[in-house]
């Protein structure tokens, strides 16, 4: 999954937090909307497939979401 590729490439990054955030700002800035919306609900769902790290920066990129936005990771 195109999610995890992104997530092993910021693993690499020297913090944690860092890594979750860059992930989260990754799919905020080239993901489209309609594809952050399909992610985030497939990681309410229980994102199975998904790296831990990827997990955690989807649900950062959902919380730092405008409340009631369609564009999930545009705030």
């Amino acid at each position: 999954m195109m999610a995890n590729d992104i997530g092993a490439y910021f693993a690499g990054y020297p913090g944690h937090d860092q890594a979750v955030e860059g992930i989260a700002n990754h799919l905020r800035n080239f993901w489209e909307p309609r594809m952050r919306r399909e992610l985030v609900a497939y990681v309410a769902n229980g994102g199975g497939d998904l790296k831990p790290l990827v997990r955690e920066a989807v649900l950062t990129m959902a919380r730092k979401s405008p409340a009631g936005s369609e564009d999930v990771g545009d705030g």
